[in-house]
């Protein structure tokens, strides 16, 4: 079976590994161009473009599926598209280009959580359970029917960086199983059943703690938008960045944004009991242990988040 791989970023690259060490035919991949990375704004071929570039296959950049790139894709005859974290929309002209139609492997237990951001809007609304599903891909957001589906555990210190790693490993898993279905002609995907929820790309404000709230939601929000935006706040009129933050249930007498030093730990007040910061970067500095950038507080007791 003659398959067109579409992705970009690293979590995609285990389903490409998956794909050819199955023995498909990888006929092209198709990714995004090459961007700007680092301070001095480097042009750098997406993590996909470069594993697909070692293995030795062609491929097609693009921003977008339009016209062109839908005739580029239909010159090399795939029979499948595979299709994880590619990062835009297929219109229906290049949905109809493979017989087999494209196959998403999408990281949510779909119907929850449709759109670009599954996991990290899983973790912020404090999940216990989430997955990834293999599914049709058709016009509509995620809407598709699905193949097949795995569950996944969230753990209590999980970031969504460490569990889309976990996801991407166990659903490169599942995208060859539905391929090798598909193939083999014994794929029957089933319509989507259950409560819809959507899981809109994440801003830069979406990563905003607001001290207000209870720490549970607090320590979930840090935890689901790091690595990226990553968590923050303001101090004195500027940014300051944040690791996750764990929780101290022990200590109820903090103000929202209040800051303590008990020993080598640094609470912060929020709208129940403290957290307890990890690493933060103030402006201008580089990542520290907050122990370290309290030492350098003149008198900590004053400083407050906003």
């Amino acid at each position: 079976m003659r398959v067109l791989f579409a992705g970009t970023p690293a979590v995609a690259i285990p389903s490409l590994d998956a794909l050819t060490e199955a023995g498909l035919e990888i006929v092209a991949v198709l990714t995004r161009p090459d961007a700007p990375t680092g301070r001095k704004r480097i042009l750098t071929p997406s993590p996909v473009a470069a594993r697909a570039a070692e293995l030795g296959i062609d491929i097609i950049h693009a921003s977008k599926v339009d016209a062109g790139t839908t005739e580029r894709i239909a010159s090399y005859e795939p029979d499948v598209a595979a299709i994880v974290a590619y990062g835009g929309l297929v219109p229906k002209a290049a949905l109809g280009v493979p017989r087999h139609g494209w196959i998403n492997l999408h990281f949510s237990l779909l119907p929850a959580w449709r759109g670009a951001a599954p996991v990290q809007r899983s973790l912020i609304a404090g999940d216990d359970i989430t997955g990834a599903a293999t599914f049709l891909l058709e016009e509509g957001l995620d809407t598709g029917p699905i193949f097949g589906t795995l569950m996944e555990t969230v753990r209590p210190d999980d970031t969504a960086g460490d569990l889309l790693e976990r996801l991407s490993r166990s659903g490169a898993v599942l995208l060859a199983q539905t391929l090798s279905a598909v193939e083999s002609g014994k794929a029957a995907p089933l319509p989507q059943q259950g409560d819809v929820s959507l899981a809109p790309k994440l801003t830069l404000d979406d990563g905003r703690l607001d001290w207000t709230q209870p720490a549970l939601a607090i320590n979930r929000r840090s935890r689901g938008v790091t690595p990226e935006p990553g968590a923050w706040t303001m101090l004195d009129g500027q940014r300051v960045k944040l690791e996750p933050v764990g929780m101290r249930p022990d200590t109820r007498d903090l103000a929202p944004g209040q800051i303590r030093v008990d020993g080598k730990n640094v609470l912060v007040g929020t709208g129940s009991h403290a957290v307890q910061l990890g690493r933060i970067q103030p402006a201008g500095k580089k990542m520290m242990p907050s122990a370290d950038w309290a030492r350098g507080l003149a008198t900590p007791e004053s400083v407050e988040f906003e």
